[in-house]
């Protein structure tokens, strides 16, 4: 009995470690990757409009987002969250180019995860342990990486293209359950410890399985899901920013509000009860972005709600390029991103701590 406990336990531990590396750690990793390259090369190409810059800054942007660029910021992202040596860092960063790039239309992010993760623990298995670690180490990390990436990155990718054009094609037939369901899921994973915005640059693309281009109808509905997204993960920060602002006052609505609700995991296990603020106001505006609002986004951005407030620069960008004006972008990003879902938490605390529901203290941060 005591033997069978003893390996039910070691089990358990083992499998809780795995999933804490490979589903947070080079998920969270990885969103690092992402937004120092494809997300940031976004966000330099507004500015490469501007004529005196336009020379100066396109070269920049299509090199930031690059392909292969971006597949190396994520494979080197994950060899750092890892704790890699050196060796192993440059290693994946070929190796994440190699999975990204993969396939006829490109595996994508997906691709850059899987063969970097491979990559990195052979390379992270071989490293300090010979006298020539400067050969072995690179060689087996690429070809092993590489090879995963060819054959693993392709299919997954398509898999993830194909998930992606069939929420987009949901969303665009059915835009209020479907507001429903992307704003809150998605808003759960982003205060979960798991990568939203990793998740988001997977599934919210243009291309299809084969790497088209979307038909504008299937197009459409991709980015009003990560609209939807975007809202929900804004609805999960400000809500939780301000329906714990007894608790943490000003400092809360900035870790909160601009950092990540993540902060706020512990107390969700401890108490529940305090995630239905947040969630609920995700259930209802999710749909008025679908639907009346018409609110896009694309890529990463789609998860990152209001961290750094890249999920409203995203939508910004997205949504010019449609051909919108700023002031009505302006007022239904503060509407549905910020003032809605801090009016709707704020409601709902008030009522579940009248229940008691929801104590003071529930939500205080440490």
């Amino acid at each position: 009995m005591e033997a069978n406990i003893s390996t039910e336990r070691t089990f358990g531990k083992t499998i809780k470690y795995f999933a804490n590396r490979y589903f947070i750690i080079a998920l969270g990793s990885m969103a690092k990757g992402l937004f120092a390259s494809l997300l940031v090369g976004t966000i330099i190409q507004q500015f490469a409009r501007i004529p005196f810059l336009t020379d100066i800054l396109t070269p920049i942007v299509s090199t930031a987002q690059s392909g292969a660029v971006v597949g190396a910021a994520i494979g080197v992202a994950i060899a750092i969250g890892f704790k890699a040596d050196i060796l192993t860092i440059c290693s994946a960063a070929v190796v994440g180019a190699i999975g990204y790039t993969s396939g006829a239309g490109g595996a994508g992010p997906v691709g850059a995860y899987v063969a970097s993760i491979v990559g990195i623990e052979i390379g992270r298995l071989i490293e300090g342990k010979t006298k020539v670690d400067i050969l072995a180490v690179p060689i087996a990390a690429i070809i092993a990486g590489g090879i995963v990436g060819i054959l693993l990155g392709a299919p997954l990718g398509k898999f993830m293209h194909w998930l992606g054009e069939a929420i987009g094609k949901a969303t665009y037939m059915s835009p209020i359950p479907m507001g429903i369901i992307i704003s809150v899921v998605m808003g759960i994973i982003l205060t979960a410890p798991i990568s939203s915005a990793a998740i988001a640059a997977m599934i919210f693309v243009a291309v299809d399985a084969a790497g088209n281009a979307l038909s504008p109808e299937v197009l459409a509905g991709v980015q009003l899901a990560a609209g939807a997204a975007t809202i929900g993960c804004s609805c999960q920060m400000v809500g939780f920013a301000i329906s714990s602002f007894r608790e943490n006052r000003w400092g809360g609505i900035i870790s909160q509000g601009i950092g990540t609700s993540m902060l706020q995991v512990p107390n969700i296990l401890r108490h529940p009860a305090i995630l239905i603020p947040p969630t609920l106001a995700s259930a209802i505006l999710g749909p008025f972005g679908t639907t009346i609002f018409q609110m896009k986004n694309m890529g990463v951005a789609g998860g990152m709600g209001t961290c750094g407030f890249v999920g409203q620069i995203g939508t910004f960008t997205t949504m010019l390029e449609l051909g919108e004006s700023w002031w009505s972008i302006l007022l239904r990003v503060l509407l549905l991103h910020i003032l809605a879902p801090a009016l709707i938490a704020w409601i709902t605390t008030l009522i579940l701590r009248k229940i008691g529901w929801i104590k003071d203290g529930d939500m205080l941060l440490d």
